[in-house]
């Protein structure tokens, strides 16, 4: 099966997520001519990258949501055997130069996290890459509760970045939103601006959610249902 187009509105990807949700790993790659690897241990986003070719993203590297033309950003939650999600998300890099940095509503966390589809995988390590099962996708769009909680946590995280002082940020900063480098290895530096107002090599940082955000989210979902 060729890569579809992007879908054109919310009700096709809808029906996108319906076709695929229930099979395992094995039986969508196959219908996509993709080979599984064994494990994602030196594949990491090769489930990400396969749900995204399955239902038509086309943003590629851009820093715009998956579906460009909907607004919708895709995101895949690996969970344990009672549907937890186990570890944190990631959402997009940070910004560590003053002119890239702008408001809360400008910003790619926020333009990402508005209207979501988050898209349960299973991951229990006992459990085979190729005969995981993926979930039941849900469209999100993000209530003003979340978007109160999550825009708390950007401006609180950003005004240290805005003053460089990125180096005293841990994962332990932020309530719902964290702030963790992300890099293949400590040795892909970024340019950004220091406290001094100096220019230094650093790595690069990346915005993830905790997983009690993600978890809620589902839970909510799947009460109310």
């Amino acid at each position: 099966m060729p890569r579809p187009l992007p879908p054109t509105s919310e009700t096709e990807l809808q029906q996108r997520l319906d076709s695929i949700a229930g099979l395992t790993v094995a039986e969508l790659a196959e219908q996509l001519n993709i080979d599984v690897p064994a494990d994602l241990r030196h594949h990491k986003g090769w489930l990400g990258d396969l749900a995204e070719r399955a239902l038509g993203c086309d943003a590629a590297s851009l820093s715009e949501p998956d579906f460009t033309k909907l607004g919708i950003e895709l995101k895949t939650l690996p969970v344990n055997n009672k549907g937890q999600v186990q570890e944190s998300t990631y959402i997009c890099t940070v910004p560590l130069k003053p002119s890239q940095q702008g408001h809360w509503l400008e910003s790619c966390v926020y333009k990402k996290l508005r209207h979501v589809l988050w898209l349960p995988v299973q991951a229990s390590a006992e459990i085979p890459l190729a005969e995981r099962h993926i979930g039941s996708g849900l469209l999100w769009r993000a209530p003003e509760n979340k978007l109160t909680e999550l825009a708390q946590d950007w401006e609180e995280l950003m005004s240290v970045i805005a003053l460089g002082k990125f180096e005293s940020l841990s994962a332990q900063h932020g309530d719902v939103l964290q702030i963790r480098p992300k890099a293949a290895n400590a040795s892909v530096l970024v340019e950004a601006i220091g406290p001094e107002g100096q220019t230094i090599q650093t790595l690069p940082r990346g915005f993830y959610l905790r997983p009690h955000f993600t978890n809620t989210v589902l839970t909510e979902h799947f009460l109310s249902n």
